[in-house]
């Protein structure tokens, strides 16, 4: 009977005849033997480095679309942050508070309309350190410069769940009133001095001083800033305008991910070669009924469909252990890998500690890590996640403006509600 050979789908070629079946056993034995002397690690070492040599000589075998989970750039790589940490990480406190009272006020019983108050708690990081370092205004100048050139600058488009803090933002800047954010979600009201109410979403047509773009309902974010960012190539090529400095943002959910129109045209973005398209995807892990859905890790999975789409280039932040050293971020990604094989996402109960002690203490290799740092159990429950590491976003940032011939998608870990609380994480006030 002739040995089974299983199909092995996504361009492999599985069904061709073996030329030389003394060589595949020799072959299929090393692999054995390396599994037995040396462990499975070591044996999907080498296999990765000969999947990657494959690849760089055109022998073609598939891209690898799924990688450890750890951070794309390592520590050793990350550019030095420009900002001044404790003035950012301030603004960043004011404004998570200031979205969470308005969000809270718009609770009040003369109101009862509510609102997302996690969703911005999560991502203040990401749209900060955009804001501070990245985003051009029109006019072509960064943050902080002034006008008088006609180029458009950056597009923004924000994820509609974070309208809150975005509003928070406007308030310190003085572009909103205290009285507007008393009128978070009461669109057709005015206030006192008669500016407008501040609508639940970006609306451009409810609030045209304000919104640039619609991004509610969920996934229409995502597939109009590819279009965006397609059409400030045509203005460019046509000389119709210059937009050779704009780039298009998009800050999107996990759970966004789902729709049709979020992944649905990213190979129209790959195909166009939109270098000037970046896309943060902010993965909490939690939606508004429930964690995110997926047979596999929700991070992992958009790495994998993002790599497949866009062939090649991808940015993630992702977990971290202070500022260890990259071996110490392989040991996490393996403990993450046994605790959760398979999973979506960790459990409720773990998305609300972000890291289990018990169940990382069982490593001995942990236990080292723990006993050559600064570390101790006590500090296992509080482990931030790269997504609120402003280095490490920074970084992320960094390289996907830099990144030419293709667009980049940043994944980045935080945690839903974060610094709002227990009882803040990850639910969210009730929406009437």
């Amino acid at each position: 009977m002739s040995e089974h050979k299983p199909i092995i789908t996504d361009g492999l070629p599985s069904q061709l005849p073996d030329t030389d079946p003394a060589e595949t056993r020799e072959w299929l034995d090393s692999l054995d033997a390396v599994v037995d002397h040396h462990g499975r690690e070591r044996a999907r070492y080498l296999l990765l480095k000969l999947l990657e040599s494959a690849r760089a000589q055109a022998v073609g075998v598939p891209s690898l679309t799924s990688t450890d989970y750890i951070n794309t750039i390592p520590p050793e790589l990350e550019p030095e942050f420009p900002g001044d940490e404790h003035v950012e990480r301030r603004i960043r406190a004011y404004i998570r508070w200031n979205a969470a009272v308005m969000v809270t006020r718009a609770q009040r019983p003369d109101v009862g309309v509510g609102g997302h108050i996690a969703t911005y708690a999560s991502a203040a990081s990401l749209y900060e350190v955009g804001f501070n370092h990245f985003f051009r205004g029109k006019g072509g100048g960064g943050p902080g410069a002034e006008g008088g050139d006609p180029r458009p600058g950056d597009q923004i488009f924000i994820q509609g769940h974070g309208s809150p803090g975005i509003y928070a933002r406007a308030y310190l800047e003085g572009r909103l009133t205290e009285a507007q954010l008393d009128l978070f979600r009461q669109e057709g009201r005015t206030a006192d001095d008669g500016r407008p109410a501040l609508s639940s979403y970006p609306h451009p047509r409810l609030m045209p001083d304000f919104w640039e773009f619609p991004t509610v309902s969920m996934g229409l974010g995502a597939i109009n800033s590819i279009y965006q960012a397609r059409f400030n190539r045509y203005l460019h090529n046509r000389g119709i305008t210059d937009t050779s400095g704009s780039r298009v943002f998009a800050f999107l959910g996990d759970g966004e991910m789902d729709e049709p129109e979020a992944l649905g045209a990213l190979g129209v973005a790959s195909r166009e070669e939109l270098d000037n398209l970046t896309w943060i995807v902010n993965c909490n892990l939690q939606r508004l009924d429930g964690p995110v859905r997926g047979n596999g890790k929700i991070i992992q999975e958009l790495e994998s469909y993002s790599r497949r789409r866009l062939e090649r280039h991808q940015g993630r932040v992702g977990p971290q252990v202070g500022r260890a050293a990259r071996q110490r971020h392989h040991r996490r990604a393996r403990r993450e890998d046994e605790r959760h094989p398979g999973r979506a996402v960790p459990d409720v109960h773990d998305v609300h500690r972000r890291v289990h002690p018990q169940a990382l203490l069982r490593h001995p290799e942990l236990q080292r890590i723990l006993a050559d740092s600064s570390l101790t159990e006590a500090d296992l429950p509080v482990l931030s996640r790269g997504g609120h590491d402003y280095r490490k976003v920074y970084a992320a940032f960094k390289a996907a403006t830099e990144h030419t011939g293709q667009p980049t998608v940043i994944l980045a870990h935080t945690i839903k509600g974060w610094t709002l609380g227990p009882t803040s994480r990850p639910a969210t006030p009730p929406i009437r």
